[in-house]
């Protein structure tokens, strides 16, 4: 019978899977790519974008230095003329230095913005197009399993390792 602090130790890989699983179709996108601030001035993001498979439910993550930036969910208006100051043009605001914004609809574009003054005419805007469901994708195929969230793969492991010192205690 395997000791009280092996089932502890499964309890806590349990809960570690449990607690960071994502949905298998779930992926998760550092916006401008890998990187400590992906966010900034000099990122082409509409090349960036294109090169993306965006699905419902996938995360956007914003990283960028607070006190330089934020990111603005803005109508396409807004959008276009990075002007956010008409009524109902901000749909939502971050300045976390870390955002990170699921995508919860298909077929919907998302429209964002740094609302830092010139930011947004100098190019720092990403328009984010989520196919709807089962529609053929026009962007090259999602990323590999590799560039995607790697807390899978943590949690799995962690899974791995609680089986292997049951099975090492039951043997002793």
């Amino acid at each position: 019978m395997p000791s009280q602090h092996c089932r502890q130790l499964l309890a806590v890989a349990v809960v570690c899977v449990l607690a960071l699983w994502r949905p298998a179709g779930a992926a998760e996108y550092t916006v401008g790519g890998d990187g400590i601030n992906g966010w900034d001035t000099g990122t082409n993001y509409a090349t960036w974008s294109q090169a993306q498979s965006f699905a419902a439910g996938d995360v956007l993550v914003f990283n960028y230095v607070k006190s330089q930036h934020n990111v603005y969910e803005v109508t396409e208006e807004a959008y276009r003329s990075c002007d956010d100051a008409a009524p109902g043009a901000v749909l939502a605001t971050y300045d976390s230095g870390f955002d990170r914004i699921v995508l919860p609809a298909a077929n919907k574009t998302y429209w964002f913005i740094c609302q830092v003054p010139n930011h947004c005419v100098g190019g720092m805007k990403l328009a984010v197009k989520v196919p709807a469901a089962g529609a053929p994708v026009e962007q090259p195929p999602s990323p590999s399993p590799a560039s995607r969230s790697r807390t899978a793969s943590w949690a799995g492991l962690l899974v791995l390792l609680g089986v292997v010192h049951v099975l090492v205690n039951r043997a002793a």
